[in-house]
């Protein structure tokens, strides 16, 4: 809109929104209120910036496109009646800032000068580890900011990368992944923060405030069940009963909705799943994107799409005939807004309110919250412009030294060491064999939605963007006085042995070899990890594992550092390595961060967010499982019990847990009890220790995990020094769904246990919950608090 427009009751921004959003839905047609609805992608056609359409490896994943609107419509036909969303212009091509910013304006410009009112699109970009544009800083995966156990870091991460989004005119990020892991053989393992649902709740609400704090809306993602499906294939049905939904999957985006002020987030859009759960999708399923997350939470953002998820209801579902029909039962559902483009939205969705199919009461519904979205971010304002949108754009660096910082430190706290071994610290070791195929392809730090592996494999003359020194160039650096020598030994997958000789030889003329392996990201089969890139065992890709096996077998210390986006199986290597470490894909900055945890320079702190297993096959299943599948009782030849256990990550300094206190022995269900412990720093050198409570409900009307995380605390300590933690438990807290399909808080005994891993809990009582079965609906608490108080207060 321009400024000498007569300004309308709409674009007066002294009245309250609601109010505009009414005026302006009074005075606009039908196709003007579906237009809304809608999003147009120049990114994956022959738009203005010259594609030739979606790359044949991506093909398969772009809905099936009935008419030449929805294959390749000119942006002027596009938004001839207005627009939702405009998707991806910075995210699609490798484009500087200044173009980027360019492009945003001129198609803003043509989506308000082509229709009636003249009323500016929502800008959304992928921003998943960082913001997902060309010379962007990329941050760790999402698994590595689970591994730090450190909301706060992760939310001050989140509103760098909302900082720099906003500045350039963009209004939606697609992040955070809730997905709770359910299978790790799942290629988007990567994208997901763990396989426990308080500590996915904890880091991505703190993602959301972070970026909701830059004025970007956050969009939960998948909802709900995705990360559950069949064979870990990617898209698959999800075979999952109603309370394994509403007790593992749902609380992490329960949470992120909340208020703020109970603990939440406040999250300001959500995402629909591409999984059927019980023969349900999750886009037309009305239950859940309006019963639940409306009726029941409380929401009041919009649900878009996830990309093409509304006509594959027809093409990949079967639950309508044809993309309108996809169409009508998306919005019937919830779906508010259809990405990246419109195709089940459109005129043929006007044609069948028009025909009395669908009501346009559901189209208002969807409309005024869209619209609601943008009036509050100023987009309904007369003096909003695209070119005042973008005045960040000046000098901004996309990857500044405070960006590189942040990145740096988060990436030193997630790297996981799983055993220092004999050798680690390294001790200035005269000859170092730097050996495997992430040793010198930086690429491996990165996720499949950072740019440099999720756009620019379709420019392979474009240089990556950014600085990105590789684990080889790293070590270099920090072992300035070794000799390093270097030898790939082989590829990341594939099954070239021929490299095995140089890298065996270099071992053995080595005082120490450090083997990096593990994964690339990419799309769609086109990486080990990713996006449509799932794993039939967890055994390390190609023939990694036997280039370990050979370098083992040379009898010389060797030190292996897994870069991966999934957890491998271990159980070969532990025990046989002089050292083990896991670094889920650190990001730009992942070279230094391991390097200084080799060196010791930098004290390790990670956990593991997802366990490692022992053996690549028989699927031990995560953590979170009853006694018949966690624990080894005989029915079964298959061990379940992991290699290393959720919570597990070893330091270079030592710490003692002890000195539980609980409240009282009996509290009743609608109280609260305190537990505390002391953790002391017994050993030389500072660190930090994660503190994890855990509770367990030895008898229930349903089965329940034999133990779930419930509170943790990050506590920093000098040599000798202790602290005592005290975690303040609501008996919601330990709510489940009972028979009744009711979330209960039930009478009876509860095991306390406190530690620093689900297989290390030192500390264990126990305390009564008194009086009737209570409900406990919606409003109940969903955080522990944690205060970390002086030893000697």
């Amino acid at each position: 809109m321009t400024t000498d427009q007569p300004t309308q009751p709409w674009q007066d921004p002294g009245l309250p929104v609601a109010d505009r959003v009414e005026a302006l839905l009074a005075v606009m047609s039908l196709e003007e209120k579906v237009a809304q609805l809608g999003s147009r992608w120049l990114g994956k056609d022959k738009g203005a910036t010259g594609a030739a359409g979606p790359e044949p490896e991506e093909s398969h994943n772009v809905a099936p496109m009935e008419d030449e609107f929805a294959a390749g419509a000119a942006l002027e036909d596009a938004s001839r009646h207005g627009l939702g969303h405009l998707t991806r212009v910075y995210g699609s091509y490798p484009l500087t800032v200044a173009e980027g910013a360019a492009e945003l304006v001129r198609q803003q410009r043509i989506v308000m000068g082509s229709s009636r009112l003249g009323i500016p699109a929502i800008v959304h970009e992928e921003c998943l580890t960082g913001f997902t544009a060309y010379g962007a800083s990329v941050y760790p995966s999402a698994t590595a900011w689970g591994a730090t156990f450190d909301p706060d870091l992760i939310e001050r991460m989140a509103a760098a990368i909302g900082r720099d989004m906003a500045a350039l005119g963009v209004h939606q990020g697609l992040s955070p992944v809730l997905d709770v892991v359910r299978d790790y053989r799942w290629g988007r393992v990567e994208e997901a923060i763990g396989e426990d649902p308080y500590l996915v709740s904890q880091v991505g609400a703190a993602y959301v405030r972070g970026l909701q704090s830059a004025g970007v809306i956050a969009t939960l993602k998948h909802f709900a069940g995705y990360s559950a499906a069949r064979g870990a294939r990617n898209h698959g049905p999800v075979p999952m009963g109603r309370r394994e939904l509403l007790d593992v999957i749902l609380p992490p985006f329960e949470t992120a909705i909340a208020p703020v002020a109970g603990g939440g987030a406040g999250a300001g859009s959500v995402m629909n799943s591409y999984s059927d759960v019980d023969g349900v999708p999750a886009g037309a399923d009305e239950w859940l994107l309006t019963d639940l997350l409306r009726d029941e939470w409380g929401f009041t953002g919009t649900v878009v799409s996830d990309y093409w998820s509304v006509p594959f209801l027809a093409s990949m579902h079967g639950i309508a005939a044809d993309n309108g029909g996809a169409g009508v039962r998306a919005l019937i559902a919830g779906i508010d807004v259809e990405l990246p483009d419109t195709i089940g939205y459109g005129d043929e969705l006007v044609a069948r309110v028009r025909s009395g199919e669908i009501s346009e009461d559901l189209v208002d519904r969807a409309a005024r919250r869209l619209l609601t979205q943008k009036a509050a971010l100023g987009l309904l304002d007369p003096e909003w412009t695209p070119e005042a949108s973008v005045t960040g754009a000046t000098d901004l660096d996309l990857d500044s030294p405070a960006n590189r910082t942040l990145a740096r430190e988060l990436a030193e706290r997630s790297i996981v060491l799983l055993d220092p071994g004999t050798a680690l610290p390294l001790a200035n070791p005269g000859t170092i064999a730097v050996v495997g195929p992430c040793a010198d392809d930086a690429r491996t730090f990165l996720g499949c939605y950072a740019f440099p592996n999720h756009v620019l494999p379709r420019y392979p003359g474009v240089d990556a963007g950014i600085a990105l020194p590789s684990a080889w160039e790293a070590l270099k650096v920090e072992f300035n006085t070794s000799e390093i020598v270097y030898a790939a030994g082989c590829a990341v997958s594939g099954d070239d042995r021929s490299g095995f000789a140089e890298a065996v030889g270099a071992a053995q003329a080595a005082d120490v070899t450090v083997v990096f392996v593990g994964d690339l990201a990419g799309l769609f089969g086109k990486g080990t990890s990713g996006e449509g890139c799932d794993a039939e065992d967890l055994r390390l890709p190609g023939v990694q594992a036997d280039l370990v096996d050979a370098l083992l077998a040379t009898g010389k210390p060797v030190v292996v550092v897994v870069v991966s986006g999934r957890p491998y199986a271990l159980g070969d290597v532990a025990g046989r390595a002089a050292g083990l470490v896991q670094a889920f894909m650190p990001g730009e900055e992942g070279g230094a961060a391991i390097a200084g945890v080799l060196s010791g320079r930098v004290q390790p702190s990670g956990k593991l967010p997802v366990q490692i297993p022992r053996h690549p096959g028989g699927q031990p299943g995560t953590y979170l499982q009853p006694k018949l599948g966690a624990e080894h009782l005989g029915p079964s030849n298959l061990d379940p019990t992991p290699l290393y256990a959720f919570g597990h990550g070893r330091s270079y300094t030592t710490f003692a847990v002890d000195e539980l206190r609980i409240s009282a022995d009996r509290v009743p269900t609608d109280a609260e009890f305190t537990v505390t412990v002391r953790v002391t720093n017994t050993g030389e050198r500072a660190g930090a220790e994660v503190v994890q409570l855990y509770l367990a409900d030895p008898v229930a009307e349903v089965t329940r995990p034999v133990k779930q995380l419930v509170g943790f605390q990050r506590v920093e300590l000098a040599p000798g020094a202790a602290a005592d933690v005290v975690f303040a438990v609501h008996t919601d807290r330990t709510a489940f769904t009972g028979r009744r399909m009711r979330r209960i808080v039930e009478p009876g005994e509860l095991r306390v246990l406190v530690g620093v891993s689900a297989g290390d809990l030192p500390c264990e009582g126990s305390v009564e919950l008194t009086g009737d079965l209570r409900e406990a609906g919606p409003g109940r608490r969903l955080v522990t608090p944690v205060e970390v108080r002086p030893a000697d207060s």
